[in-house]
């Protein structure tokens, strides 16, 4: 089954053939670096970075580019207020912090969330700073196009001229007549409303170091236009796949879109754009006090857990968030760890019989899901599936099933970007996890046993032996969980191989 997408713009699922054979080139948009990342910033990253890893699990050289916007108006407001005499100094904003500084320290706090949940950095992760002459081309092609125009007020400003582009509004399927007046709230000399700024003239309260030198007037560019001027640099007039949060489709792609086709570029052929992330069935906010950041879920769970949660969704689906979310998580991702370390630890597998595995190799099933616009819930049910199959073959020491089975799960945890993400030394590294999994695994099993024989008093014995470890089991119909008592962290292992 070839790989379909569904493209935002055409608002249908297609197939996807790179424009060059073997070779796919994304562009995806990064973070404006004025605060610390959201919820919001971590999940789109996991479903870029696992879209990228399937694409090269199949066979295809991927180019990425993930820009940060360093320079913008709230970036300059918040540096701004940190000179004030009013300003309350905090570890977020300290006092008299240079707005380069500021959008510095912001994008190495971006780089080590996406660190932290094992996002690989893309090719190339461009500053819009680092752009000016690309900008002032394209300004310069759209000016002499009809399509731009610099305001008559002196003010160094350049605006798009939305009436002037018939197709503007195609990707969000609106009319121009019935949108709103677009963002700039001390625009000067615009001819319509909607008219969005390519070039914002200097202004008096803006730092001498936030300035070039434009043929239009020093000033800096406004948000759409580094986008189109960066993608096009890396990746081509016209390109493969375009991403982003689906709070960034209108203005910021419905933007890019248009300056960059009415300049000539062919630009994205296909648009993504992943859900949101809210709170309990709520829309996240500060003022309701609702919101959870990516240092609140790390300080909750593990890393690997945090990825797992962030990833499990379908990319294009709204993302629920509740305080039972990252043990769920913490569960299965537990229940993927504890198979494989008994299949590494299994006596059976050591058979002198040949066993035939294929490395690279994923279920027919997982596959399909994944080319189903990569359908990651469908997907995690194969590996889940899989899991159990694995399970349940080291109970009957079937060490060819055992292997192939192992094989395939280690694949498809590699290519959900699981098995890279860091996890930290808290109660203890790795490999003493892996090693208290099996033998809490074993203890387990031995009381099962010991219930379905019904010699209760044993079944008893072994629960006490784990409670004076410092083991809490928890037993319900599906099973049995059991958790390090002083630390809460849920493990659920393979439930249908335990139970009674």
């Amino acid at each position: 089954m070839a790989l379909r997408l569904y493209d935002t713009k055409t608002a249908t699922v297609r197939d996807f053939e790179p424009l060059q054979p073997g070779r796919v080139s994304l562009y995806y948009c990064g973070a404006t670096v004025q605060g610390r990342p959201h919820v919001g910033h971590v999940r789109s990253a996991v479903a870029f970075d696992i879209l990228i890893r399937w694409l090269e699990h199949s066979g295809l050289d991927v180019l990425s580019v993930r820009n940060v916007t360093d320079i913008d108006d709230k970036i300059l407001e918040k540096s701004a207020a940190s000179y004030g005499p009013d300003h309350d100094a905090t570890a977020d904003y300290p006092r008299n912090e240079p707005w380069f500084a500021l959008a510095y320290r912001f994008e190495q706090a971006f780089h080590a969330a996406y660190d932290a949940l094992g996002v690989r950095r893309p090719r190339y992760e461009p500053r819009a700073t680092g752009h000016m002459t690309e900008m002032f081309t394209l300004i310069q092609r759209l000016i002499d196009a009809g399509h731009a125009y610099p305001a008559q007020d002196g003010s160094g400003d350049v605006y798009f001229d939305v009436r002037s582009w018939q197709s503007y509004g195609e990707l969000t399927r609106q009319r121009a007549e019935d949108m709103q007046e677009a963002g700039d709230a001390d625009a000067r000399g615009k001819r319509d409303p909607r008219d969005f700024a390519l070039w914002k003239g200097q202004k008096r309260t803006d730092p001498t170091t936030a300035r070039w030198d434009a043929p239009w007037g020093a000033g800096r560019p406004g948000w759409h236009v580094e986008c189109s001027a960066m993608a096009t640099k890396y990746l081509g007039s016209t390109f493969d796949i375009h991403g982003g949060g689906l709070d960034l489709r209108f203005p910021h792609h419905e933007n890019e879109l248009a300056q960059s086709a009415a300049a000539g570029d062919g630009f994205a052929r296909f648009w993504l754009h992943n859900g949101m992330v809210t709170y309990a069935g709520e829309k996240m906010s500060k003022s309701v006090g609702n919101t959870i950041s990516p240092e609140e879920m790390l300080s909750a769970a593990r890393p690997r857990a945090v990825r797992y949660f962030l990833g499990q969704a379908h990319y294009r689906s709204q993302l629920d968030y509740r305080p039972t979310s990252l043990i769920e998580a913490q569960a299965a991702v537990e229940r993927i760890e504890t198979f494989l370390a008994r299949a590494a630890q299994d006596p059976s597998a050591a058979t002198p019989e040949p066993v035939e595995t294929v490395p690279e190799a994923v279920p027919e099933a997982f596959a399909a899901a994944m080319n189903d616009d990569l359908n990651v819930p469908q997907a995690l049910a194969v590996l889940h599936d899989t899991v159990r199959t694995g399970n349940i073959a080291l109970e009957a020491g079937d060490s060819q099933t055992v292997a192939r089975t192992a094989s395939a799960v280690t694949t498809m945890v590699s290519v959900l970007g699981l098995t890279e993400v860091p996890e930290p030394d808290q109660d203890g590294d790795t490999a003493t996890q892996t090693a208290l999994s099996a033998l809490v695994e074993d203890l387990l099993r031995e009381r099962v046993e010991a219930k379905t024989a019904k010699d209760y008093a044993r079944a008893d014995a072994v629960r006490d032996q784990l409670t004076a470890a410092g083991i809490a089991l928890e037993d319900s119909r599906e099973g049995t969980r059991w958790a390090l008592a002083r630390a809460g962290s849920t493990t659920s292992p393979a439930a249908g191989a335990r139970k009674g």
